[in-house]
């Protein structure tokens, strides 16, 4: 073969490899993005005879249909979000409460409802943005969900005023929204932030799902998810990450995490908890699969909650 041919080939190889890298990363960013599209293989927690998450079905209904305000605000870039408010008739604390990725607020909440009622919160369940009933084509994994945090908590200000305490809390990426949050100016009355199993950036978390859950070379498609990323939702996903904002938190946080987590692996929460400049305290739960701590550890789960207001409301 001639060097011309050669070169021609390798070029040929080259465009063919690039072509399917663009593809396979927009395929991938889509799917974790954009609400139109459907989860990731491996991604979801399927539906089978022995699945784990099943338990959550019927309080999740419960909670769903329990008699509540349904409340809407305009976030700062124009999208209606919607809210769920559970008032306490004798509230001793306020708890804002995220849910994760392609979840439902009344599904990752259902289970611990009856425990936050008992003790008197009242609880703001939100929507995040690109879910639910909540505007949006887009999920921006904590980067615009942040900024919505905020005008969230302008909403409890106006409904309760200034002196109640409020608890930020999060599960999965509801947990990476609060946190991130977090590095942002918060009102005096956030008392503290209940994070479990949040991950410590985008990129970090596509990272993982790309090379040990689908089994993708990350480094292939890194350069063009960010230069998607920017396009789609207006920001770089290596702008901003958790532990930036936990190094300019000042905000107690309490981390819990599932040991045997394995979509978001345990080791994030613990690198979280090392760069949080405010006190802290973390707990892991032995057996716990991602999403399942307070299942798994029930008591001892609240028994954690309620020591962590106990000593900062």
């Amino acid at each position: 073969m001639s060097v011309n041919r050669k070169a021609a080939a390798i070029i040929g190889a080259g465009a063919v490899f690039t072509a399917g890298a663009y593809a396979l990363t927009e395929y991938v960013l889509r799917s974790a993005i954009d609400r139109e599209a459907g989860k990731l293989p491996g991604t979801g927690t399927g539906r089978s005879e022995n699945d784990p998450y099943a338990m959550f079905d019927a309080p999740g209904e419960e909670l769903r249909n329990t008699p509540h305000e349904t409340v809407e605000i305009t976030s700062r870039d124009g999208l209606k979000l919607v809210g769920h408010w559970f008032e306490s008739d004798n509230p001793k604390r306020v708890i804002l409460a995220a849910h994760g990725w392609k979840a439902s607020w009344y599904r990752d909440f259902g289970y611990s409802y009856p425990f936050l009622k008992s003790e008197n919160c009242s609880i703001l369940y939100i929507e995040q943005r690109g879910q639910g009933d909540s505007e949006g084509r887009y999920i921006g994994f904590g980067l615009l969900e942040r900024f919505d945090v905020l005008d969230w908590l302008s909403w409890i200000e106006k409904r309760c005023g200034t002196q109640i305490p409020v608890y930020l809390a999060g599960i999965s990426m509801g947990a990476t929204t609060v946190l991130m949050a977090s590095g942002q100016e918060l009102p005096s009355n956030v008392k503290g932030i209940i994070a479990d199993c949040g991950f410590t950036s985008p990129t970090a978390i596509w990272r993982h799902v790309a090379r040990d859950v689908m089994h993708i070379p990350f480094l292939v498609t890194d350069l063009f998810s960010r230069a998607m990323c920017r396009r789609i939702l207006g920001v770089s996903p290596a702008s901003y990450s958790t532990v930036d904002a936990l190094r300019m938190n000042k905000v107690p946080v309490l981390f819990i995490h599932g040991q045997d987590d394995s979509f978001v692996p345990v080791s994030m929460t613990k690198e979280n908890y090392e760069a949080c400049a405010a006190p802290k305290d973390i707990m892991i739960v032995p057996g716990a699969i991602h999403g399942m701590s307070y299942a798994a550890a029930k008591e001892a789960y609240e028994e954690r909650e309620w020591q962590f207001w106990a000593k900062y409301d």
